[in-house]
């Protein structure tokens, strides 16, 4: 694969950069978020696993405000997640109302695929860049983070 072209001067201002990181980085996030596992979750669905495995179980209130969003939508995906046997609701301890929401295991597989496809996608397309490009995107990458303020 070629080089890229260098950009123009005006290429180069904030502005118009902004514009071009945006469009391109909305671009490689919605190739990766098609590759799913196999049950193929929708994306809202998919992040609530993924609350769920970073976080611990938590209520369906504590993932609502986690994702933000309104607590009887949450419990709507929390209920079609419980149906497809990714995640439990056990009652609380001291409270028998409140609910707890865990992952199963086969959520966790869900995650582990899900990950795994995302990767491979990505790695086949990075495989398609020679290694002089490979390194800008490296060093793009770490320019993102600090963007990102991580």
């Amino acid at each position: 694969m070629s080089q890229p072209d260098q950009p123009s001067p005006s290429q180069c201002r904030p502005g118009t950069l902004a514009g071009e990181v945006r469009i391109a980085a909305n671009r490689v996030v919605r190739r990766l978020r098609s590759q799913r596992g196999e049950a193929d979750l929708p994306e809202h669905l998919f992040i609530v696993l993924t609350a769920l495995n970073k976080f611990g179980p938590m209520t369906p209130g504590a993932l609502a405000e986690l994702e933000g969003v309104r607590p009887p939508s949450m419990t709507r995906t929390v209920n079609a997640l419980a149906e497809l046997g990714f995640v439990t609701k056990e009652a609380g301890e001291q409270d028998k109302r409140q609910v707890t929401v865990r992952l199963t295991p086969e959520g966790h597989n869900e995650i582990k695929e899900t990950r795994r496809r995302r990767d491979a996608w990505l790695t086949k397309q990075l495989g398609t860049l020679s290694p002089d490009e490979r390194q800008i995107l490296a060093q793009a990458s770490e320019l993102l983070k600090r963007i990102a303020g991580q």
